[in-house]
Formats: C-alpha cells, sequence, structure tokens
C-alpha cells in the first residue's frame, strides 16, 4: 500500500512561496496540484535548501525515511532534467552532488 493521497505542488518555484518572519508559510500552485506522493512536498529541501537549514526542514516535517528517499530520488529527477536542458549548468551540477553525496 503507497504513501496517503495529498495535493502536491508539480513545480515548486521561489515565486510561489510565501515567507512570513522569515518561515514558509504556504506554497501557491493551484494551477499544477494534483493527488499525488507526499514526496513530492520536500523536493524543496534539495532546490532550495542546504546544510542545517535541510536538517532543520526534515526535522519539522516528521516524515518517514522512506517519503525521505522518494524526495530525494524526485529532486535528482527534477535536477538531472535542468542538466539535460542546460548541460552546462553550474548549480544543477552541484545540487546532483549533493544529492548523490548526502548521508541519511
Amino acid at each position: 500500500m503507497g504513501p496517503p493521497p495529498g495535493l502536491v505542488p508539480r513545480r515548486p518555484r521561489h515565486r510561489q512561496l510565501l515567507v512570513e518572519r522569515g518561515r514558509l508559510s504556504a506554497v501557491i500552485d493551484f494551477g499544477t496540484c494534483g493527488i499525488g506522493d507526499p514526496a513530492c512536498d520536500l523536493v524543496p529541501a534539495w532546490t532550495m535548501l542546504s546544510g542545517a537549514g535541510r536538517s532543520a526542514f526534515r526535522d519539522t516535517t516528521g516524515q518517514d525515511s522512506g517519503t525521505w528517499d522518494r524526495a530525494r530520488g524526485w529532486a535528482l529527477w527534477k535536477t538531472l532534467l535542468t542538466l539535460a536542458h542546460d548541460p552546462v549548468d553550474q548549480r544543477a551540477r552541484a545540487l546532483i552532488d549533493d544529492i548523490l553525496t548526502e548521508e541519511t
């Protein structure tokens, strides 16, 4: 049996994030929401955070390791698509290294 269904923003971007007092308060993405894996909601842990920020995000979500591993896979997939479109994208290359070398 898979994870429970939930609304999942498909491509969160910085323009879709609401921040209040330095904290993420909402993700606005009604146009691309769908029912799916809650791991998709964790992808910004890699695409927008690093180090202590990513650790705090992980601790706050309380997700199990399987969900976290799927999120990591989603982040890798999205970043590989970026790299396929722009093979010299240094940020994407660094992000792939980060995703593949982080200890879980």
